[in-house]
């Protein structure tokens, strides 16, 4: 899981509800479900009914909801606590330990944490203040920089990370069977491929 040789995710919070209550029975319309969401919500205009969730679909999405956002809380808290870094600054500080030379192109950063290249801009500024990065500028490209991992760094990492592998292990992997563990993988790998679309001019934090 998370240690100076592998890399980390950064699952940002999400907001607690995204849909509305399923209908009570089905077949039944979003106007005789509880709370569908604003007074009047129906269908677009001109458009096509939404498909609400289904009660079993509500329920399976409320945990994916509740459980990722008490997990990024929970991670959050233990690396403050241990290394007085959020969760995101970790993950980069792992990226960048098991990449050639502990360094990565910027561009390639913010691709490989899934976040947007002002975020990640934001965040390595924080870092090189601490001491635990810092930016060279790329020689082939005058407008590219690179990452780069400093020793205090790494000694940073080398740390914290028995930690915090301990808190993934009890908050996750202890409470799931292999088959479960298995499981949970793959379904995560199809969410995040569908958020990920190949075509030219997707919109993906990374080319923001």
């Amino acid at each position: 899981m998370d240690t100076p040789s592998t890399s980390a995710r950064n699952a940002a919070p999400l907001p607690d509800r995204t849909a509305p209550a399923a209908p009570a029975s089905p077949g039944s319309t979003p106007d005789a479900a509880p709370a569908p969401g604003p007074a009047g919500a129906g269908a677009p205009h001109g458009g096509a009914e939404p498909r609400w969730l289904g009660e079993e679909e509500q329920r399976t999405w409320l945990a994916y909801v509740h459980a990722s956002t008490l997990l990024e809380d929970y991670l959050d808290r233990q690396l403050q606590r241990d290394a007085g870094m959020p969760h995101l600054y970790y993950a980069l500080l792992v990226q960048l330990s098991s990449a050639p030379r502990r360094r990565m192109r910027m561009t390639e950063l913010a691709r490989s944490s899934k976040i947007t290249r002002s975020r990640l801009s934001h965040a390595i500024a924080r870092l090189e203040r601490s001491g635990w990065v810092r930016r060279e500028d790329c020689p082939t490209d005058k407008r590219g920089q690179f990452a780069i991992l400093t020793d205090g760094g790494y000694e940073v990492l080398r740390h914290t990370a028995p930690g915090h592998v301990e808190a993934v292990r009890q908050a996750v992997f202890d409470r799931l069977t292999p088959a479960q563990q298995k499981s949970l993988g793959e379904i995560m790998r199809i969410v995040a491929e569908g958020l990920q679309p190949q075509e030219a001019g997707a919109d993906l934090p990374w080319l923001r």
